[in-house]
């Protein structure tokens, strides 16, 4: 290992935990020590953020998978010098529409009422290429990660999504080193606003992998591993 070796700082997405990144995780250790946040701990992007700095190295490089790209934008907004450089998986720079906060409400009543399992299971399409709907790993996968938060932390988490401010005017302000990943049939976040963030970010460099849905690291677990280190070596 040489002297200017970098952490890295992995965030999880909304009901994601350390398993979703560990396929990756082995390749980018030998880059730095790896680290995985923790997201669940708050109610707003702004005290999630505050808390993951305040746990952090000095500087790091950070990948932030869907809810856990909108924690990475608050990071850059509240201490954009300690990161070294940004990866944007499976994310959006837009805030929350309407109809989504509405459907995140009845999920957090439906969460609150004991049906956190079935609103779990009902996602799992959604975060799925349509040929993996079947697959039974990944479908134990998402549930393990559920169970790994907790209904509680779950509700703080969509609480925070719900709450999460417009990162488009931002974007142009991003100079470190970016990379913007993305399934092509993301069903969850359409691919259409990685490309968006990735005109919006000056020299930020778009992966659209085949074959993939919103869960690249478990899905694709090679070709994130490559995008991710080109990253880290870029």
């Amino acid at each position: 290992m040489t002297d200017d070796t970098m952490p890295i700082l992995l965030v999880p997405g909304l009901g994601g935990s350390p398993r979703i990144y560990a396929p990756v995780m082995p390749a980018l250790w030998r880059f730095g020590p790896v680290m995985v946040a923790n997201h669940i701990r708050d109610d707003s992007m702004g005290a999630i953020a505050r808390r993951i700095l305040k746990e952090a190295p000095p500087r790091f490089a950070l990948a932030g998978h869907s809810m856990g790209g909108y924690i990475a934008f608050e990071i850059m907004r509240q201490a954009p010098e300690r990161v070294t450089r940004l990866a944007l998986i499976n994310t959006q720079a837009r805030p929350d529409t309407p109809e989504a906060s509405a459907r995140r409400r009845g999920q957090i009543a439906r969460a609150y009422a004991g049906q956190y399992h079935d609103v779990m299971d009902e996602l799992f399409p959604g975060f799925v290429h349509p040929s993996r709907c079947d697959d039974a790993t990944l479908r134990k996968l998402v549930h393990d990660m559920g169970d790994d938060i907790g209904a509680e932390a779950f509700v703080r988490q969509q609480t925070a999504v719900i709450g999460r401010a417009d990162s488009r005017p931002t974007l142009s302000a991003i100079r470190c080193p970016t990379l913007v990943l993305t399934g092509d049939q993301d069903n969850t976040i359409a691919n259409s606003l990685s490309v968006e963030m990735a005109d919006a970010i000056e020299g930020a460099a778009l992966t659209i992998i085949p074959d993939c849905g919103h869960l690249p690291q478990v899905e694709q677990p090679q070709a994130t591993t490559d995008a991710l280190l080109s990253w880290v070596q870029s």
